[in-house]
């Protein structure tokens, strides 16, 4: 099985399609609330991005050092 590695997103497109900035990005990863590997620089799946949007979906991710839920 070849991966598919052409569909591996840089830090801006991941943020482009999350409506955020990178430095948004960068800190999601840091935190470990979305998965990512460095090749030089970071990737993410676009599959990270549909488990991370499933996951925190009603949350409050603005600190995602203390994710709370929205109410």
């Amino acid at each position: 099985m070849t991966p598919n590695t052409s569909s591996l997103l840089t830090v801006k497109e991941a943020a482009s399609l999350l409506r955020t900035n990178q430095a948004t990005v960068y800190t999601l990863i840091h935190s470990g609330l979305l998965p990512a590997l460095k090749l030089g620089a970071y990737k993410v799946r676009p599959e990270a991005i549909s488990k991370f949007l499933e996951q925190y979906e009603g949350k409050d991710v603005s600190n995602p050092y203390n994710v709370i839920d929205l109410s």
